[in-house]
């Protein structure tokens, strides 16, 4: 049932990095993306794919991994993804990709998730540095990139307390998730 997946689907930012991503399963998510629903169908973004260690470095520097997590730069070496999905949007279509990019991050995650993976979804991205670094080409804007490996933490979803939406870590390095309560976040009383 799709809810599954949404529920297994997290931001996971501590991956088994020793686990190997075929760049087949990176085009199957790809796919996924292609056959994704798109503003005016004009289908103006464009993907950069990774599961190359050297070319992952170079993505994993530019890239900001926990903005409540103040005294944690990132995975450490070992638990670093195994492989990068940098979703760009070809300017020469459009200088509006709309929504786009959120709607194919999550069709590609829940395809993750189907096939034992996890992903973070980055925002947070030196974006001129990542472009330099794999020398992507000036037509094309960086919207998002997807990490992706084999999940190596626990993720658990809890209830918010007192509005209180900041994610953590506990004493046993298992990540916290408060998301609203669904009664919180519907405004007409049914």
């Amino acid at each position: 049932m799709i809810k599954d997946l949404i529920l297994k689907n997290r931001s996971y930012r501590r991956f088994y990095q020793d686990h190997k991503i075929a760049m087949s399963d990176l085009k199957d998510l790809i796919d996924l993306a292609r056959l994704s629903p798109a503003s005016r169908n004009l289908q103006a973004l464009k993907y950069y794919l990774s599961v190359d260690r050297e070319i992952n470095k170079k993505v994993f520097s530019t890239l900001a991994w926990a903005g409540y997590l103040k005294d944690w730069d990132g995975p450490e070496e070992g638990e670093r993804p195994s492989g990068y999905i940098v979703i760009l949007g070809d300017k020469n279509l459009t200088n509006n990709f709309s929504c786009d990019h959120g709607i194919v991050s999550q069709s590609m995650l829940i395809g993750a998730v189907e096939n034992g993976l996890g992903g973070c979804i980055f925002a947070s991205i030196k974006r001129e540095k990542l472009k330099e670094l794999l020398n992507i080409e000036e037509n094309f804007d960086v919207l998002l990139v997807l990490a992706l490996g084999k999940p190596k933490e626990e993720v658990i979803i809890e209830d918010a307390k007192d509005g209180d939406i900041k994610y953590y870590r506990d004493e046993n390095n298992v990540h916290h998730v408060p998301k609203r309560r669904l009664e919180d976040i519907i405004i007409n009383k049914i």
